[in-house]
């Protein structure tokens, strides 16, 4: 698993890549994270820094015993097509 860096103050999941940052942007509520946006440096798209980048932070919400609501379109298909993710979404 990569790591991934909780930049609080910018409000965002920050993973370091070859030639810059990809990163997703939450506000965080009691219990609840919800991803707003996420992005990965153009000269990377299309080579699964997305869906690393959003396993990382859906294991950090898990790790951190939250529950997530998607609102970034990429990220919500990725937890439709990724089940063992399912049990993170808030109700």
């Amino acid at each position: 698993m990569n790591r991934i860096r909780d930049n609080a103050s910018a409000g965002r999941y920050e993973y370091d890549v070859e030639g810059g940052v990809a990163f997703a942007t939450y506000r965080m509520a009691p219990g609840v994270v919800t991803v707003n946006y996420t992005e990965v440096p153009a000269a990377l798209r299309g080579s699964g820094i997305g869906a690393k980048l959003s396993a990382a932070v859906l294991d950090h919400i898990r790790a951190e015993k939250l529950k997530v609501v998607p609102r970034c379109g990429y990220f919500a298909g990725f937890i439709r097509e990724h089940p063992e993710y399912h049990d993170l979404l808030a109700q």
